[in-house]
């Protein structure tokens, strides 16, 4: 039977829409089916069972599940890894080590996002409920995980959204899923836009990640937010663009002397023509939700106090 959120991409590669909050083509989880079938983001926790489901109708059993790897643990990508791992038993939890804990003990990373999103925070996210430590496996700053038959996918330590945060290269396809670390990708109207939430942007170590994925040669980009990409080097350069037309008018801002309210309407004015008109109010909504103009501004800001108070 055809389920409507899955698309092959080819090399046993699925895309999976996670249905985050209900809406599509917000967060993408992906299954490859080699002989040790993985899937790379789970989405949030509400959206736990669509992707249960979406895994089942590809023909991967409860126990057949080797292998849960997420880019990073932010509840977009990592929320549903406690619910996942139950529903898939045998399936081993694959993270960054500065990431490792939060999943065996979610309770301080629920207690950050609840500050963040208040209420809203049940209806998007939901609860990351924890993962058995002995099912979760530490990476360092690279590492391979076995897709069997002697196809592995690689790990690339790329912290600049976050401390905790991988790229994934499949050694079959040339896959690189990058997480949120090229951004957002928008596939309405191409656009790119970045992801630079508080607290653990840095500019240098953003753009570094970026280098670092393009010097890796990946024959596509596989965005979290939203879907595969082919036009590779062009597409890295755009993110590195972005990065720094955000970062220099916040720093305007900044030296102008605008607390946060004003600094980032100055900047949604400058962006807002950068960008391709969404379809409707529901797609905004969701678009400020990914990389809004508050959290990036807010993340950059955070950034430029430690850096150069």
């Amino acid at each position: 039977m055809p389920v409507d959120n899955i698309t092959a991409l080819g090399g046993d590669v699925y895309e999976i829409d996670t249905k985050m909050a209900g809406f599509s083509g917000i967060t993408a989880g992906y299954l490859i089916l080699s002989d040790r079938p993985c899937l790379v983001e789970t989405g949030t926790s509400t959206s736990a069972p669509v992707v249960r489901d979406a895994i089942a109708s590809l023909g991967v059993g409860p126990d057949d599940l080797a292998t849960v790897v997420v880019t990073h643990i932010h509840l977009d990508h990592a929320g549903g890894v406690g619910d996942i791992a139950r529903f898939f038993p045998s399936a081993q939890v694959v993270v960054h080590e500065k990431g490792a804990r939060h999943l065996a003990e979610p309770s301080r990373l629920m207690a950050s996002a609840r500050m963040v999103w208040g209420d809203r925070l049940d209806t998007l996210f939901g609860e990351l409920t924890p993962t058995e430590a002995e099912r979760i496996v530490a990476l360092g700053d690279t590492g391979a995980i076995d897709l069997g038959n002697g196809r592995t996918l690689n790990s690339h330590y790329s912290p600049g959204h976050a401390k905790h945060h991988v790229g994934l290269v499949d050694s079959a396809t040339g896959d690189l899923y990058v997480g949120d670390a090229a951004g957002v990708y928008l596939p309405e109207t191409g656009d790119l836009r970045p992801a630079t939430p508080p607290p653990d942007f840095d500019l240098k170590t953003a753009l570094d990640s970026i280098a670092l994925f393009g010097a890796l040669g990946p024959q596509r980009l596989l965005f979290s937010h939203y879907g595969p990409v082919q036009a590779v080097q062009e597409t890295l350069e755009r993110s590195a663009e972005e990065l720094r037309v955000w970062v220099d008018l916040t720093r305007q801002a900044r030296s102008e002397g605008m607390d946060l309210d004003h600094a980032v309407a100055m900047v949604r004015e400058r962006v807002d023509e950068r960008y391709g008109a969404t379809s409707d109010d529901a797609r905004a909504e969701q678009v400020e939700l990914l990389s809004g103009v508050s959290s990036n501004v807010a993340g950059i800001l955070h950034w430029l106090d430690r850096s150069s108070p």
